[in-house]
């Protein structure tokens, strides 16, 4: 994996870690990938984070597509590349083309987006760009996802924010090798 946090062998983790590692190995992601696998070096935090984004990714009010272009956007915020490997393959399966996907991956506004695809775009390019929603982002996806789908934006942006953090500083990157410049 990486030198910083080296993948810890089955045979290796502590009761607590095994633990935690089936658990996410049930559930609706079947393995341990990615970010879990970092996180297992802190199972009492990784137990904990990794139902957030379950909650966030499998079970949460908003349409996959909007889930997905969230994180993506995210994703390009903090230029991780796991991240974005991972969800722009998932973002094809719900629907975002590849105009949208490349105008995200450049930091554009993506053209052509669904109302709903907008509203989660603007809340947050908001949120990334200033720590807030502007009212006309807020009136947006409040009309559309009600306050209940505000407050999962918020969560989208601030949990995929987390896991890009970790797997930047890990320096965990995808098989695929590199999608964004080194800066």
């Amino acid at each position: 994996m990486t030198e910083r946090f080296p993948t810890i062998p089955l045979e290796a983790m502590t009761p607590q870690q095994r633990a935690v590692n089936d658990e996410i190995c049930a559930g609706p992601r079947g393995s341990l990938i990615g970010p879990f696998k970092v996180l297992l070096h802190a199972p009492e935090l990784e137990s904990r984070i990794h139902r957030i984004g379950e909650y966030l990714r499998f079970e949460c009010s908003l349409p996959k597509d909007v889930i997905e272009l969230v994180v993506l956007y995210t994703a390009t915020r903090w230029k991780c590349h796991f991240e974005w490997v991972i969800h722009s393959e998932i973002g094809r399966k719900y629907g975002l083309n590849e105009t949208t996907l490349d105008a995200l991956h450049s930091g554009s506004e993506p053209e052509n987006m669904t109302e709903q695809q907008s509203a989660a775009w603007h809340f947050a390019h908001d949120v990334h760009r200033t720590g807030e929603a502007s009212d006309a982002s807020f009136a947006a996806a409040n009309q559309l996802f009600g306050r209940q789908g505000v407050l999962e934006l918020l969560a989208l942006c601030g949990y995929y924010s987390t896991l890009a953090m970790i797997l930047n500083t890990a320096r965990f990157m995808p098989e695929q090798g590199r999608v964004y410049p080194d800066a």
